[in-house]
């Protein structure tokens, strides 16, 4: 019996030949699942783990699909049972969905909702061409980016006993406390039964059976806000301990990995940080969860602290190093968790102070990029884009989630050091598929504070823009985000709104290597994309 799968993985493209892989979970009586792949070799089960816990066993299965002058449909069967994904042309670029925050960090968030996978039906009708807008057909999408939070881990506290007991302690005992046998027992049986349960359900098996899937984890994965708590907590027994088993179980589900790194892991990091080349297109994808770690207090009070750390020296030599390696790449796609270009913090905590319900938005802020902690780390970041653009002639867009809006918004530089060509790095924040948006006060609040205009460095801004045909600049309801690309090397962003029928779309155009001087704001308009009528 399948009880979970096929959950296709991209695994890569070189010298023209597309890699995927396929895992499916079946009972641990079972014997292997057997899947064939039109005009394909059968590839073999590669058994990845036995689940004591649920009674299962994890299959992967890995083949390659050479690409063709134009797009192809790929038919497969898992146990007799028909799916296809599509291919795209040899050297073309992908047409790609993405989606973050698959899950609801609080059960009582589910009645604010009237169906919980309505936008993972959605994303699936438009892929099988069921819907046409306006007779325009979207889709079908050769790639899914998930974002973050593939899974939603917050019962945890409520659901394990030993944990729940911690939790009761003064905090001194809780940091001291071990993390016991049984403890781990019990968070092996939640992540292995959480995984499971929210990705078999049809909804969301579906679409992952027919468009290979690019994951990257973020703190909902592993525990609400990890690697932002005071250090003394997140160097605990009991939290390193709960970190550790929900990186095993990201490996094995979202990365499809057991001892290996998987593909497209950059070399010389202990992290997940990986890059593919797609045609003319680059996606980088930054593990921003493994290495996270707050500020550390130096044993001797002379010594200086260890400084707050979103991605280690280590990792952020492997992503310069590919960056710099690359030839031929006009469009470069980041996908950073958490946005680049989101309202501040310091300017956020002094509004919600007084708001209801905002522990949760101030839990979220506290991760971000604009936190102060994380101010000259984003900085690096920056500079490091903006000469990538310049340098090579191509546009970089930052793709994020965690908010629970959808937002656009924009690095602008204005310095004499980056040429005309290359002074935006655009950045799309879609969130979430499934958890609502925060409260309607909190969300004023977040759209007056877009309005400002934030300074990162001499000549370097970062702001929010408005969605088109509104003065709004957040998007307060379920949404994920769609990536088209032209024959003009523009790529148009998607994004499909709970409640409403059209997307909301915003170009973006290819860098200009003309001398001509480019003021930043023209490559950040926002337009409706005219249906073919």
């Amino acid at each position: 019996m399948v009880k979970l799968g096929p959950i296709l993985k991209f695994l890569g493209c070189q010298d023209d030949t597309w890699g995927v892989s396929a895992l499916v979970v079946t009972d641990l009586s079972d014997a292997p699942p057997l899947l064939k792949v039109s005009g394909q070799p059968d590839p073999q089960a590669i058994k990845l783990r036995d689940l004591g816990h649920t009674s299962s066993s994890v299959w992967r299965f890995d083949f390659a699909v050479i690409q063709n002058a134009t797009a192809q449909n790929v038919q497969y069967l898992l146990n007799g049972i028909p799916n296809e994904f599509q291919v795209p042309p040899k050297g073309g670029r992908p047409s790609i969905a993405y989606a973050s925050c698959n899950g609801f960090s609080d059960p009582k968030l589910m009645k604010q909702v009237d169906e919980q996978n309505a936008l993972w039906t959605r994303m699936c009708r438009l892929h099988d061409a069921v819907d046409k807008i306006r007779g325009r057909q979207f889709g079908p999408w050769n790639l899914l980016l998930m974002g973050g939070d593939q899974i939603y881990s917050d019962t945890i506290w409520q659901t394990i006993p030993e944990l729940t007991t911690w939790c009761e302690l003064p905090m001194k005992l809780r940091l001291e406390q071990p993390f016991t046998e049984k403890m781990r027992t019990q968070v092996e049986r939640f992540f292995e039964t959480l995984y499971l349960a929210r990705w078999r359900q049809p909804e969301i098996g579906k679409i992952m059976a027919r468009v290979p899937t690019v994951m990257m984890w973020d703190d909902h994965d592993i525990i609400d806000g990890w690697g932002s708590y005071p250090w003394e907590q997140h160097s605990c027994p009991v939290y390193q301990g709960i970190f550790a088993i929900a990186r095993d179980y990201f490996k094995l589900f979202q990365l499809q990995a057991a001892q290996a790194l998987p593909p497209a892991t950059l070399p010389g990091q202990n992290a997940f940080n990986k890059a593919f080349r797609l045609g003319s297109m680059g996606l980088l994808v930054l593990d921003m969860r493994s290495e996270r770690q707050p500020l550390k207090p130096p044993v001797d009070q002379s010594a200086d602290h260890t400084p707050d750390q979103v991605l280690s020296e280590q990792s952020w030599n492997a992503v310069y190093k590919w960056m710099d390696s690359q030839r031929g790449m006009t469009h470069l796609l980041v996908m950073s968790s958490i946005p680049v270009v989101h309202p501040s913090f310091g300017l956020l905590e002094k509004m919600l102070g007084f708001l209801p319900g905002q522990q949760e938005l101030e839990d979220d802020l506290r991760d971000h990029w604009t936190s102060a902690p994380h101010l000259q780390e984003r900085l690096r970041l920056v500079h490091r884009l903006l000469r990538l653009s310049a340098d090579k002639n191509c546009r970089v867009t930052l793709l994020s989630g965690d908010v629970h809006v959808a937002a656009v918004g924009a690095v602008e530089s204005d310095r004499n050091d980056v040429p005309p060509n290359a002074r935006v790095v655009n950045q799309l924040t879609s969130s979430g598929i499934v958890h609502p948006a925060p409260p309607a006060m909190a969300r004023f609040f977040l759209e007056q504070a877009c309005t400002n205009v934030e300074t990162i460095d001499r000549g370097i801004t970062a702001r929010m823009y408005e969605f088109p045909a509104t003065t709004r600049r957040l998007i307060g309801a379920r949404n994920f985000l769609t990536l088209e690309p032209d024959t003009q090397d523009r790529l148009w962003a998607n994004w499909w709104v709970e409640g409403e029928s059209d997307p909301t779309t915003k170009v973006i155009h290819p860098v200009q290597t003309s001398a001509v001087r480019v003021e930043p704001s023209s490559d950040t308009t926002i337009a409706l994309m005219a249906p073919v009528r």
